[in-house]
């Protein structure tokens, strides 16, 4: 039975091998920077974002990380979905489905305007599994990123 529980500061080891699983899955393990330190700083002590996991029979085999941004056009929060992932051996049993549907809830609970994530360009399964919820690419608009050094110059 698939059931969702908030993520507390005892987890921090639990989301840290899940963030490097879905790292690995992505091919990007080299930039994983992120420790359980920094995690449980900026999620629990700053409460900058929020964690869930998807449970199967009160094993922790997915999770969802997001936090709240904000729509100036609508004026009010948005839930913005940073990682979502399901361990292999769960997949196909619509347990990424389940999260984005208690996403959908939380969002609404709390008055959100909308939920939105990114998705890489080569993940056909999920680009297929989001499509088929109802949810639409934004192909008018291109991400931009300053971090490290540029950040840091940026800064200055």
């Amino acid at each position: 039975m698939l059931t969702y529980r908030f993520a507390n500061e005892d987890d921090c080891t639990l989301i840290l091998e899940l963030i490097k699983a879905l790292a690995a899955y992505e091919k990007m393990s080299d930039e994983v920077v992120a420790t359980e330190s920094l995690l449980r700083e900026w999620i629990f002590d700053k409460q900058k974002a929020e964690v869930i996991f998807a449970c199967e029979d009160g094993k922790e085999v997915g999770f969802a990380l997001f936090f709240h941004n904000f729509s100036t056009f609508l004026g009010r929060a948005g839930i913005y979905l940073e990682d979502l992932f399901v361990l292999p051996e769960y997949r196909g049993r619509g347990y990424g489905k389940g999260l984005l549907k208690k996403l959908a809830q939380i969002a609404e609970e709390r008055g959100c305007g909308r939920l939105e994530w990114w998705c890489l360009d080569w993940n056909q399964p999920s680009i297929d599994l989001y499509k088929s919820l109802g949810a639409e690419p934004m192909d008018e608009w291109t991400t931009y990123r300053l971090t490290g050094d540029k950040l840091k110059e940026m800064a200055k």
